[in-house]
């Protein structure tokens, strides 16, 4: 059984077809990427299957489970967490906080009482923990809103991680950061549980190819092609018209 599962996935928006029959199978604990130029579809798919946007025709599927009408959060409580492009933090909140929020969330609580969690010890010490995990203590006290782009990136992917999701989508992870902090960021995926199944898009093909074992190409909405890494370097319409060689 795949971990996650798009069969014949199509998506209009005001009659333009941004998706086209899309059919992407994710293997249990695979590292599967997926590429293309901008306006490919990508991130489309990826509000797709979390949920936020609804599918025009075709189905999904997680864990054999069809998705295909349930809300974002019964996707969550299925075991599906995701990234964003835009990082979503509580941007006046300190690190801590947002941390203990989402931990918060995990346990099925509601986020409007969030001042009684202040005095939760097991909130703190959960929050204080995760944060040490991630060598991130150091910013717990900082308001979101006064650390590093690529410090919110890192927080951003930690949150994800909160629930323990059984299949994790990254959203450009790595977009905007500098040379150190992609390599942060990196290290931070490459060291997820291999029984965590990984989908992702990254257009820093370094970083792709180095985690990936599985890519699929897409392009004006559509699969162009699927293979692994080796077959993806070397089939030439990719390295034409995604990977910008002649």
């Amino acid at each position: 059984m795949s971990a996650l599962q798009t069969v014949g996935v199509s998506k209009n928006f005001g009659g333009v077809l941004a998706l086209s029959d899309v059919s992407i199978a994710v293997e249990k604990g695979a590292r599967h990427l997926i590429i293309g130029p901008n306006g490919a579809g990508k991130t489309t798919l990826f509000n797709m299957l979390s949920g936020t946007f609804s599918a025009s025709s075709g189905q999904m599927l997680l864990w054999g489970k069809d998705i295909t009408s349930l809300p974002p959060y019964e996707r969550a409580r299925l075991g599906m967490a995701r990234t964003f492009q835009i990082t979503q933090l509580f941007s006046r909140l300190s690190v801590s906080e947002n941390v203990m929020l989402a931990l918060h969330a995990a346990r099925g609580g509601d986020l409007s009482v969030y001042r009684p969690m202040k005095g939760d010890r097991l909130l703190l010490q959960g929050a204080a923990d995760m944060l040490a995990r991630w060598e991130l203590s150091h910013i717990a006290d900082q308001a979101a809103n006064t650390i590093s782009y690529g410090q919110k990136r890192q927080v951003d992917l930690m949150l994800a991680l909160v629930g323990q999701p059984s299949v994790l989508l990254l959203d450009e992870p790595t977009a905007g950061l500098s040379a150190a902090e992609v390599v942060r960021v990196a290290d931070m995926i490459r060291s997820l549980p291999r029984d965590m199944t990984v989908l992702m898009i990254e257009h820093d093909m370094d970083i792709a190819f180095g985690f990936a074992d599985r890519v699929t190409v897409m392009n004006q909405g559509q699969v162009i092609v699927e293979g692994d890494v080796a077959a993806i370097r070397n089939n030439a319409e990719v390295a034409a018209i995604y990977l910008g060689e002649d």
